[in-house]
């Protein structure tokens, strides 16, 4: 009940954003929108692209014709293809730890308007098929309570408590919400990612058996 919004995500690009969030202290609510000449890249759907255009790069940077020659042959590009399929899943299923101070620097605060107040931030990431909206509410600590400041490290979901530094100023967080909605192409491609990589082992598989024929030699 305290954030709701309307995210648009077309491929990797967050390209409209509403958000309304309920301020627990005074019940004042909020409006954010993007700005209309802005749109924000997901660094994990963009990174998990790369990762497939390796693979297939890896596949396709042979002549049509090319025969292998030996079995090694084959499982090594398996293993590099591989490779880059489950750094790819992984993209998508492992969100990137970020510090307070990171997300509050990033340009994701440059993106609303009107702008995000000090007391609020933003984050959105990729978690398997969903994806997460987090809103940090903060207060400033006063000096007389910095004694016990214990600035939180790096980590996907910050929870109330966490104290952080930036612009010279001290803060805690308060108040965190966290909404999500399942993306369905996101699903299929977690479970492309799967199918392939279950297609590469068999085929590893395969050879490994046909390998072990060829170099058995009778007495």
């Amino acid at each position: 009940d305290q954030v709701k919004g309307v995210l648009t995500l077309q491929g990797d690009a967050l390209c409209q954003a509403e958000i309304n969030l309920k301020m627990p202290r005074n019940n004042q609510l909020l409006h954010f929108a993007f700005r209309e000449d802005k749109q924000w890249k997901l660094q994990q759907i963009q990174d998990a692209r790369n990762h497939v255009n390796q693979a297939i790069y890896l596949l396709m940077n042979r002549d049509v014709n090319y025969q292998f020659k030996t079995g090694s042959e084959v499982l090594k590009l398996m293993d590099a293809v591989m490779l880059q399929l489950t750094r790819a899943r992984n993209r998508l299923t492992t969100p990137a730890t970020l510090t307070l101070p990171e997300i509050a620097s990033g340009g994701l605060t440059k993106m609303f308007s009107p702008a995000l107040p000090p007391d609020i931030l933003v984050n959105f990431y990729i978690n398997l098929n969903k994806l997460c909206l987090t809103v940090y509410q903060l207060h400033v600590l006063q000096p007389s309570t910095t004694k016990n400041f214990k600035p939180a490290g790096g980590s996907v979901l910050h929870n109330p408590g966490a104290m952080f530094e930036f612009g010279n100023q001290r803060y805690e967080v308060s108040h965190v919400h966290k909404v999500e909605s399942v993306v369905p192409w996101l699903n299929d491609a977690l479970v492309f990612f799967t199918v392939s990589l279950q297609l590469c082992q068999q085929l590893k598989d395969k050879i490994s058996v046909f390998s072990s024929y060829w170099n058995y030699r009778p007495y």
